[in-house]
C-alpha cells in the first residue's frame, strides 16, 4: 500500500447515494429505501415532500453532499423531478459535481453507460426544442393579439375618464400626490400618465 492510500490526503472511494422520495406522510418510503439498498446504496437520502415543492431539502443536501465518482440512484425518475426540465437541473448539478446518475425503474435514464448518456442528452435536445417551440408559438400569438387591436398586459388602474380627469387636474396645478390618494395609486401612476 503506498502513502498515498492511507494518508489524509487519499481520494475517498465513490459512493453510491440513494434518494427516496414520497409526496405525502400516507405514503410509505420504506419499498423505495428497502429498492435503493439492495442496488447498492450507502446512504439513502428520505424525503416527504410534494415534487412540485422547488425547495426540497434533502435533494439539496444530496446535491452539497455528492463527490466526484458517487453515483446518485432513484427507483424511479418521478421520484427526483417533477419535470424535463427539473430532471434535466438535476442531473446537470450532478454533473458538475463529478457524479453519475442511474435510474432503477428506467434503464435508458443511467449517465454510467454510453447508451444511457446518449438517451439523456437526446431528452435534453428534446426538451429545448420544446422550449423554442413554446417560445414561437407564445410570440405568433402575441403578434396576432396586438394586430386584432388586443391591448397586453394588465388593465390600467384608472378608467380612461379618471385619466382625462387627472390630466386636467395636474394641468390645474394640483399635486400627484393629492391626485394619486383621490384615486387610491401610487403616485408615479399619476406621474407616468401625465407626461
Amino acid at each position: 500500500m503506498s502513502c498515498a492510500e492511507d494518508g489524509p490526503s487519499a481520494t475517498p472511494l465513490p459512493r453510491t447515494l440513494g434518494y427516496a422520495r414520497v409526496s405525502t406522510d400516507s405514503q410509505a418510503l420504506a419499498p423505495q429505501v428497502e429498492s435503493l439498498k439492495a442496488a447498492g446504496a450507502d446512504q439513502v437520502f428520505r424525503e416527504t415532500a410534494s415534487g412540485a415543492k422547488r425547495d426540497r431539502a434533502q435533494l439539496a443536501r444530496l446535491l452539497k453532499e455528492v463527490r466526484p465518482g458517487d453515483v446518485v440512484l432513484v427507483t424511479r425518475l418521478d421520484r427526483l423531478a417533477r419535470s424535463t426540465r427539473d430532471l434535466l437541473n438535476v442531473l446537470g448539478a450532478l454533473a458538475d459535481r463529478g457524479a453519475a446518475f442511474r435510474s432503477l425503474g428506467d434503464p435508458w435514464a443511467d449517465t454510467t453507460s454510453p447508451h444511457g448518456r446518449l438517451m439523456l442528452t437526446v431528452l435534453a435536445g428534446l426538451a429545448e426544442f420544446e422550449r423554442e417551440l413554446i417560445r414561437a408559438r407564445t410570440g405568433e400569438g402575441r403578434a396576432r393579439a396586438k394586430a386584432e387591436g388586443r391591448k397586453m398586459g394588465r388593465r390600467p388602474k384608472l378608467t380612461p375618464h379618471q385619466q382625462r380627469e387627472a390630466r386636467e387636474r395636474r394641468e390645474a396645478g394640483e399635486s400627484l400626490s393629492a391626485i394619486a390618494r383621490s384615486y387610491n395609486v401610487h403616485h408615479a401612476t399619476i406621474s407616468r400618465l401625465c407626461s
